[in-house]
């Protein structure tokens, strides 16, 4: 798979983010999708999509717990575009087993309980999601997190056995407010209010100036473990 990753990676060299997602659209056809949570990267590829008519599948994780201003920005986005987000939902039964056994809030309690709550909630419904499919793209910076800063805009995703590709994993968050305010794309307002990484409404909070990009969530917690088991990867590529 190496030699594979690293024959794609020199296809890409060199091309901008749109032209390299037209390309693995058409090196794997029907097999490339696309996971938004609404965030200002997302809505960049969301443009990046649907602007230009790439064959990309586009889906989201439906929690149950997002903010009120994250389905707005859902609901514009939608709007704008006038194309499918395909959403995934928790499997009702383990939600339910899990709150009526632990309350509605159990992952404030312990880390354990909180990573169950995202398996449910986020991972489990991501397995179902990328089933079936050879590429998946990701709105993955560089500068998010430490936890980041060791990937490569093309990797392979051991995990789940396909290959992930982060097309604006080299951009700087002001590329990205540009972008976004070139193209006027619409986007989430919670950024306005210093939420830079917007996840579950119970699991984020703002940021003050200089704290961590990923600070607002899990706050908790401890602060260099700030992801929710979408992301990681396998002992082999650490």
């Amino acid at each position: 798979m190496e030699s594979s990753i690293n024959k794609i990676s020199a296809q890409i060299a060199g091309l901008d983010p749109v032209e390299a997602l037209a390309l693995l659209a058409d090196l794997f056809p029907g097999k490339i999708v696309f996971s938004t949570s609404f965030g200002w990267e997302d809505q960049v590829i969301s443009h990046m999509i649907f602007a230009n008519k790439l064959p990309i599948k586009v889906f989201t994780l439906e929690t149950g717990r997002l903010f009120p201003e994250t389905y707005y920005t859902w609901g514009r986005t939608l709007e704008r575009y006038g194309e499918n987000i395909h959403a995934y939902y928790p499997n009702t039964e383990a939600v339910e087993r899990m709150v009526s056994t632990k309350g509605p809030s159990s992952f404030y309690e312990s880390v354990e309980n909180r990573k169950e709550c995202c398996s449910i909630r986020k991972v489990e419904p991501l397995n179902r999601a990328l089933a079936g499919n050879d590429v998946w793209v990701t709105g993955i910076r560089a500068e998010q997190s430490a936890n980041r800063q060791g990937m490569s805009d093309l990797e392979w995703d051991e995990i789940h056995r396909l290959i992930k590709f982060h097309p604006i994993y080299n951009w700087t968050l002001d590329e990205v407010k540009a972008y976004i305010k070139q193209y006027n794309i619409p986007y989430n307002p919670l950024h306005d209010k210093g939420f830079p990484s917007i996840g579950c409404a119970p699991c984020t909070r703002a940021v003050a100036e200089g704290e961590d990009f990923r600070a607002g969530r899990w706050w908790w917690e401890d602060q260099s473990k700030k992801e929710c088991g979408l992301h990681e990867v396998s002992t082999e590529q650490k």
